[in-house]
């Protein structure tokens, strides 16, 4: 059983410089699962059995990806729909409340700079702002939100930045749950 378990939700992830390597730093640590959803589901079509199972068997739970229009990509929003409906709605008793109090983090990655996600730059919001329906999210499944971990800049990057980030990203999850 990983303590940590990481739900990748990249549509393409070969041409993702950025999501890979953290995905790859991710990997190298004991305890920590690195799920790659598109390749498991490409059409979609998601196991719920197997994702309540894989939710159930770690301690803490990450949803990594990128930032899409503002939001998750759409095969995120779609193991959402039907993972967090089937054990919240549904199955409460014998699935929802035994996920309650793990720990929740996400990963995401921009390509845009910091400075873009502020009142006075293109996006108009701070991403943090962006991702609050994902807390109402741990909010209401009793998981324990985390400040989330950011990648500005993500398409960016040059080799150095990239390695210094996956680092930041592994050092941050090897942090005590909290």
């Amino acid at each position: 059983m990983p303590e940590t378990q990481i739900l990748l939700f990249h549509p393409d992830l070969s041409r993702s410089r950025a999501n890979r390597a953290l995905a790859a730093a991710a990997a190298a640590l004991p305890s920590v699962e690195v799920t790659d959803m598109q390749a498991l589901y490409p059409s979609h079509d998601i196991d719920v059995g197997e994702e309540v199972r894989r939710l159930l068997s770690a301690r803490r739970i990450v949803l990594q990806f990128p930032v899409y229009w503002y939001s998750t990509p759409p095969l995120l929003k779609a193991w959402q729909d039907a993972v967090l409906t089937r054990m919240f709605y549904v199955n409460y008793e014998t699935e929802g409340r035994k996920l309650e109090g793990r720990a929740l983090l996400v990963g995401a990655t921009a390509g845009n700079v910091p400075e873009a996600y502020s009142p006075g730059g293109v996006n108009l919001f701070p991403l943090e702002e962006l991702l609050r329906p994902l807390q109402a999210m741990a909010n209401r499944c009793g998981l324990r939100w985390s400040k989330p971990f950011l990648l500005y800049g993500a398409n960016k990057l040059d080799a150095q930045a990239l390695e210094c980030a996956a680092d930041g990203y592994a050092e941050r999850l090897l942090l005590p749950l909290s």
